[in-house]
């Protein structure tokens, strides 16, 4: 099983990007350390990923080729409707 370390993964959430910096940002600060291991490990995979690509996905513009990928951006997206 691997270990994650918070700290990598929130820098690594930071994309330079606004509109993904505002959803990943709070999703990696205050939801990581909850999620299944599992599910943080769909959360690095998802953050090796292009950000145009992560940010269509999030948009609902297009969905991911790995499947997989589905339910942690469901994750994120309901943890941004919690924040509004």
């Amino acid at each position: 099983m691997q270990e994650f370390n918070k700290q990598k993964i929130f820098w690594h959430s930071r994309r330079g990007m606004l509109e993904l910096d505002l959803l990943l940002v709070p999703f990696a600060t205050d939801v990581f350390e909850t999620l299944s291991s599992q599910d943080q490990m769909l959360y690095s995979d998802l953050l090796e990923q292009e950000d145009l690509d992560i940010f269509s996905w999030l948009m609902g513009r297009a969905e991911p080729e790995d499947s997989r990928l589905k339910g942690i951006i469901e994750q994120i997206l309901a943890h941004n409707n919690k924040a509004i």
